[in-house]
């Protein structure tokens, strides 16, 4: 779809709403949209092989390895409002590691696309397990949703955690201890 025929159908919406596309103020407004929204979706232009291309490394490194706090924005595929936080990735090398900047692009190629969180948060998972067969994987999603915050049930201090986890993590009480203990967090869930 060209952007011009985006641009038509914000036009549209907006004259649906009752406004008037020709008024001063948004003018231009069709086309920002349409161009915000390609942006805000741009991870389905991204592949995992591209992205990862030459930045797997061998290494003989065989403790885990966490990067904390990685934001992103996405847009809920209910509403196509936005939802937002911070991705906890973990990972325990078998051999492979993989450039830090890569785990960030990662949550954002798949971040911008139309999702769930739910799926968002597997789809990391089983990107980086797939990429370089680690001996587990670990992927904790916070997110606050607009969807819930400023429609429906208005609940602003909602906030929404996902998690997948393979192999060690999974199967080792002392592993997923460990990455507990890394993030701040008891066993229990509770905050420390």
């Amino acid at each position: 779809m060209s952007n011009d025929m985006l641009e038509q159908y914000y036009r549209n919406i907006l004259s649906e709403l009752g406004e008037d596309p020709d008024r001063e103020g948004l003018v231009r407004t069709p086309a920002r949209a349409a161009q915000a929204m390609r942006f805000f979706t741009q991870g389905y232009n991204e592949t995992v092989e591209h992205l990862l291309n030459r930045a797997v490394f061998t290494e003989d490194y065989k403790d885990l390895i966490l990067v904390k706090n990685i934001e992103f924005y996405s847009l809920c595929e209910h509403h196509l409002v936005p939802f937002f936080g911070e991705a906890h990735i973990a990972y325990i090398p078998n051999g492979k590691v993989i450039g830090l900047s890569k785990i960030a692009r990662l949550v954002d190629m798949f971040a911008r696309r139309l999702q769930v969180q739910e799926r968002m948060t597997d789809q990391i998972g089983h990107a980086l397990q797939e990429a370089i067969k680690p001996k587990g994987v670990a992927v904790i999603i916070e997110a606050r949703h607009l969807c819930m915050m400023m429609r429906g049930v208005n609940k602003q201090n909602s906030k929404m955690t996902t998690s997948h986890v393979s192999g060690e993590f999974h199967e080792d009480a002392k592993t997923r201890a460990e990455l507990f203990n890394l993030l701040g967090v008891s066993p229990t869930g509770i905050t420390r």
